[in-house]
């Protein structure tokens, strides 16, 4: 017996959390009865629909993707931009990415079917390490950058320390380029550091998740993870909780 929520995240439509919702809208049946109860318990012999569908299993797929601009991470957009999911036009699989990345920022995104998974690389409590390479209209003084490195106070709280590495600045030019990596997952996090010392972001790129990298992938490719980085990131995870 597993819980609703939890099957319905390993079907591939949704992430757990997602999940939660449906059922708590009353979108979610089971055995043609709505079920808005969070615990509720099935196994595999149930009939379980979604939005008066059926979930059919299926087989676990983890992508990566360098995500390229001017899309949006979402499975569709109402306003008709581009998403995540053109950029895999012959996946049968119902994927979905792995957190969000902002409409203009490229880079590192994981899709997966997986909830479980995705949920894990998720929640507040496990900090993965993600590396962005930032280019900033904004000479980026030495004092600021030491601030990063303790931690930048936002209006939903100070930012965990960061790692820095200044790849370029230029007083003349009023640029810099650095490498950041950060902890955590907050909404907008390096842009809203930087405004915070009133510089502004003109390119973001993921380079890095956790252990993973974008190798030779271009933006707008993908390939399948390997077992053994699937495995490798499921480790960080758990490595990452204990701190």
């Amino acid at each position: 017996m597993e819980r609703l929520q939890k099957v319905i995240a390993n079907a591939g439509i949704t992430s757990r959390r997602k999940a939660e919702e449906l059922i708590e809208k009353g979108r979610v049946k089971v055995n043609g009865v709505v079920v808005k109860e969070l615990g509720f318990k099935v196994d595999s012999k149930d009939e379980i629909e979604v939005d008066n569908k059926p979930i059919q299993k299926e087989e676990k797929v983890y992508y990566l993707l360098n995500k390229p601009k001017k899309t949006i991470c979402s499975l569709k957009d109402e306003k008709g931009r581009a998403t995540v999911i053109d950029c895999f036009p012959n996946i049968k699989e119902r994927i979905f990415p792995v957190g969000r990345l902002d409409y203009d920022t490229t880079g590192v995104l994981i899709l997966t079917n997986d909830g479980d998974f995705a949920n894990q690389m998720m929640h507040p409590r496990h900090h993965i390490p993600k590396t962005y390479e930032v280019s900033i209209d904004g000479y980026l003084t030495d004092a600021q950058i030491k601030a990063l490195e303790k931690g930048i106070p936002l209006e939903d709280g100070k930012t965990q320390p960061a790692i820095v590495n200044l790849l370029n600045r230029s007083q003349k030019k009023n640029k810099s380029i650095l490498e950041l990596t950060i902890f955590e997952g907050k909404n907008r996090e390096i842009k809203r550091m930087m405004e915070y010392f009133h510089h502004t972001v003109t390119r973001l790129n993921r380079l890095s998740y956790g252990s993973l990298t974008l190798g030779k992938l271009r933006q707008g490719e993908y390939r399948k993870l390997r077992n053994y980085e699937i495995r490798q990131l499921l480790s960080q995870v758990k490595e990452a909780s204990k701190g």
